[in-house]
């Protein structure tokens, strides 16, 4: 089999696996009696990114090919989060937050590395085969998204996604990843007896980057802007299924199918990757983040403004503004990184990147808005106007903020 198509189906299994719950698991938590908990079960994928990558990335250039670590992750990984499907089928409406959550949690711990691993399986599959991974990788990678909307679309029209089923299927697509990881090419181990520290190797030295004005205040403002990276994967879904309680939506699109309503996310990001590098061109980095960290505000405020009935124009237009949010920070906020840092530590930067949205901003994120929506639910109804709008208040905050704060040097223009 042609080796584009082979990392194009281990990218689409990949994110398929994460599809199938991330987008759901609030509305089967609210179901299950534990919506005060959807903050902390989102949480929890941002402290394990603060650790366990580079843990795993260790592992993957000291001992274990990369391929079979990836593989090991996803099998250990697909047998927990079916232990936790299991518990939900058996316990009923008898679940506990604390066995679930347990048992969730290492799945998560063991899935997250898998992010990192995925792509140095094809970053190296790639080199060996003497391509050029710049070039030939992006369109490899759009299959990873591709397969999180075919599973969250698969998730929605089974009728899975307000119970533990949605488990079962991220668990088995899992366990078919551990088994395909066999077929592909085989990664190097390093043999070098002189290993980098421990130091290096948790990319601990990018933190030195925080001596420099402008970097600090650009890796803080991406801590802020990762605080609203899970709010909506964990809020929106749960949100747009509580106007189920009123006659006239109960019968809306939106309310049925809020997962697919909702895929229209992940679809705008798929085509926002391709309108970035015209704005960088025209707008330069800084005016590219800000329109990023506006987009959260519209993000925001249009869903407290809408409705599943005649106002879902403006649900459909929040999700198709979620590509320009997501994607004109991740990677025009990549690319500062990579011109602003010296060679010798642009890996560790990024890994710091990553850390600081991903890992402790989405953490924040996810508790800080677990509380704002338990402060605004008496009686078990939430008044999510309120809730969306102190989001975007907040992004606006910390758009006006950077706008005033952040002023990186001249661009030279690009022909």
């Amino acid at each position: 089999m042609n080796l584009k198509v082979r990392l194009a189906f281990m990218n689409f299994l990949q994110f398929a696996v994460w599809g199938a719950y991330l987008t759901c698991m609030g509305i089967y938590l609210t179901n299950a009696g534990m919506s005060t908990h959807i903050g902390a079960f989102f949480a929890m994928q941002g402290i394990v990114s603060i650790f366990m990558p580079a843990l795993m990335g260790i592992v993957a250039d000291r001992w274990i090919p990369a391929q079979r670590l990836l593989g090991l992750c996803h099998l250990l990984a697909g047998a927990f989060m079916m232990g936790a499907a299991a518990y939900g089928y058996y316990a009923g409406a008898n679940v506990t937050f604390a066995t679930l959550f347990t048992l969730y949690s290492v799945s998560v711990a063991f899935y997250m590395p898998t992010l990192a691993l995925s792509n140095s399986v094809a970053y190296s599959a790639l080199t060996q085969a003497g391509m050029d991974t710049v070039k030939d990788f992006p369109p490899i990678r759009v299959f990873g998204t591709v397969g999180f909307i075919c599973s969250m679309w698969f998730v929605d029209i089974m009728g899975f996604k307000a119970n533990e089923l949605q488990f079962v299927v991220s668990g088995a697509l899992s366990i078919l990843l551990f088994l395909y990881t066999f077929t592909l090419p085989a990664c190097p181990v390093s043999h070098d007896d002189k290993h980098k520290s421990l130091v290096d190797a948790f990319g601990l030295r990018a933190f030195t980057l925080f001596r420099q004005k402008k970097m600090a205040i650009f890796f803080v403002f991406s801590m802020l802007l990762g605080v609203s990276l899970q709010i909506t994967n964990g809020f929106a879904t749960p949100f747009i299924e509580s106007f189920a309680k009123i006659p006239e939506f109960a019968d809306t699109f939106g309310v049925k199918h809020s997962v697919i309503l909702y895929s229209i996310s992940q679809i705008s990001e798929t085509l926002c990757i391709l309108m970035i590098p015209f704005f960088m061109k025209h707008f330069g980095i800084k005016n590219v983040m800000l329109i990023a960290m506006f987009a959260w505000v519209l993000r925001f405020g249009l869903l407290g403004a809408g409705d599943p009935g005649s106002k879902v124009w403006m649900f459909v237009a929040s999700m198709i503004i979620y590509g320009v949010a997501f994607d004109f920070f991740n990677i025009s906020g990549s690319l500062f990184v990579d011109k602003a840092t010296d060679p010798c530590l642009r890996s560790s930067a990024q890994g710091l990147f990553m850390l600081m949205t991903n890992g402790l901003g989405a953490t924040i994120g996810s508790l800080a808005a677990q509380e704002v929506v338990d402060l605004h639910t008496v009686g078990g109804v939430t008044q999510w106007q309120s809730c969306w709008y102190i989001f975007a208040s907040y992004a606006l905050i910390v758009g006006v903020a950077f706008a005033l704060v952040f002023r990186p040097k001249k661009e030279k223009a690009t022909k």
